[in-house]
């Protein structure tokens, strides 16, 4: 994911209110890392908040499950242990302005990055669930982003593509009132024209590597 505006500019575009804490412009977040989500608050309203990227269940023995729980699949998330309790009650938004996807090569260039970002210029809003942990150590909020079979446009890329919510989704989304049912009719796969991709640095598959250049376009082999 790219995380390119101030996180109060993206509050703002969610209608949430800020979360009191600055995180810096990264153009390579990657899992594990800290990173902005917008959930409902217990008042109802939008709130945001800083979360683990890569959730890690309550009855967790350790926070290292986290790294392999950053996606949820939309066809088993509601059987999944690790996840079914959150798609109930603690469904979340991960705003970001891109996200990388990886297209397979022919020959000894195995895959070449890719950006994926709105033609409208409005930030990405990748359905997610969050959760809350206590070991011990003190209370560890994460999440993780909900996946769905790839678009057409998506399909040249990966067969799989983050869930992604139209602006008018959002509020059933985050409300725990709205049923399991309605919020996995929002899981499906962007409309066409609402995507644009263009091919990028090599330099983004390290997440040590973070900078403006990553997102710039590059030619394609």
């Amino acid at each position: 994911m790219t995380r390119e505006r101030e996180i109060e500019s993206y509050c703002d575009a969610m209608e949430a209110r800020p979360p009191g804490v600055q995180l810096p412009v990264s153009y390579n977040v990657a899992p594990t890392q800290l990173s902005l989500i917008v959930r409902r608050a217990e008042g109802g309203e939008r709130e945001g908040a800083i979360a683990r990227w890569g959730l890690i269940p309550p009855w967790a023995k350790d926070r290292s499950i986290g790294s392999r729980l950053i996606n949820a699949r939309a066809e088993t998330v509601a059987e999944k242990p690790a996840f079914r309790h959150a798609l109930e009650a603690r469904r979340c938004v991960a705003p970001a302005d891109s996200f990388y996807e990886w297209r397979k090569l022919a020959g000894p260039r195995r895959k070449q990055p890719w950006r994926i970002l709105r033609a409208d210029g409005e930030p990405l809003r990748l359905a997610g669930l969050w959760e809350t942990r206590d070991g011990g150590e003190g209370a560890v909020e994460s999440f993780t982003i909900i996946t769905v079979a790839a678009s057409v446009f998506m399909q040249s890329l990966h067969d799989r593509m983050p869930a992604i919510l139209e602006p008018e989704d959002v509020d059933v989304w985050l409300d725990p009132d709205a049923g399991v049912s309605s919020a996995r009719g929002l899981l499906r796969p962007a409309a066409d024209g609402v995507l644009l991709a263009h091919p990028v640095s090599e330099r983004v598959n390290s997440p040590a590597n973070d900078d403006q250049t990553l997102i710039e376009p590059i030619d394609s082999a």
